[in-house]
């Protein structure tokens, strides 16, 4: 019985020690020798998701911008997404670095990759991806049942909206990131999952760049239903306003332009789920306007 016991013991220990290894968003392994205890997050959604899955006192390092949750506001910084202090990277010792890819220049990456300390690129392009990246962190920094558990929570909530609206009439939808030049997104998107989810297309899923730039001319050729843009945070934000002389777009018609915080849909974190959940209530507004 002594001997069973010291084997299971022995094997326990064995698997405690054991490499952890998990797939990046870009395909890459990703090993540790043991949960990362020292992390530098390189964006804000990044920060978020490191929270969410339990790890939040693991981080010491942070980019600008990672100011969710609260607690997150007293990370010190490390820099921002056109220059980063690579000694101040060094001196904080860290076991882990999460990189963005369409937020961190490759430069800035390849500088990274050169000190040697394993890096993990996050690129959630839909809400699956938000659920699976929160295992995946749990599982580097050895908070596995949080992350389980927070995976959980945000699926549920997912098919609870899939459930209700991706059956929907489909509604056109024109996703407005900036209003001078008018940059939108496309169906790679986080934002077009969130569309997708309540029933809503996206009328330049199509394009091939992310968040492509387009013309007053091709939005109005295409006639979106509903038009959604970010709040306006200064005098200077025109927002949806700019659309107010074209009263002959369907959106316009039937006042169907709404304002959202971009944040909670573009930022591709667990509070996406939030920022969904109110595009599918203003997208029933539309359809009930018909």
């Amino acid at each position: 019985m002594k001997f069973v016991l010291s084997l299971l013991l022995a094997l326990c220990a064995a698997s405690s020690e054991a490499a952890i290894t998990v797939v990046d968003d870009s395909g890459k392994q990703v090993v540790l020798a043991r949960p990362a205890q020292r992390v530098i997050s390189m964006a804000p959604h990044v920060t978020e998701l490191l929270f969410a899955a339990g790890g939040g006192a693991r981080i010491v390092g942070a980019m600008n911008y990672s100011d969710y949750p609260l607690e997150a506001r007293k990370i010190p910084l490390i820099g921002s997404n056109s220059q980063i202090d690579l000694e101040r990277v060094i001196a904080m010792k860290p076991d882990l670095l999460v990189v963005w890819q369409s937020g961190n220049t490759a430069r800035q990456i390849g500088q990274l990759q050169s000190l040697g300390i394993p890096v993990f690129h996050s690129e959630p392009r839909n809400l699956e991806t938000v659920a699976t990246s929160l295992e995946r962190f749990g599982r580097l920094l050895g908070t596995d049942q949080a992350a389980i558990e927070a995976a959980a929570r945000f699926r549920a909530r997912v098919q609870n909206l899939r459930a209700r609206y991706a059956a929907r009439p489909p509604v056109a939808v024109f996703y407005q990131v900036w209003d001078n030049p008018i940059y939108t997104l496309n169906g790679d998107q986080i934002a077009s999952d969130a569309i997708r989810l309540c029933g809503g297309k996206n009328i330049f899923g199509e394009l091939k760049t992310v968040a492509p730039q387009v013309s007053i001319e091709a939005v109005l050729q295409r006639d979106p239903e509903a038009i959604f843009g970010g709040k306006r945070y200064t005098p200077q934000d025109r927002g949806l306003t700019i659309w107010e002389p074209y009263r002959g777009m369907t959106a316009m018609r039937r006042k169907n332009l709404f304002e959202l915080d971009g944040e909670s849909l573009t930022r591709p974190g667990p509070r996406v789920v939030e920022g969904a959940a109110l595009m599918c209530a203003r997208l029933e507004e539309a359809r009930a306007r018909r």
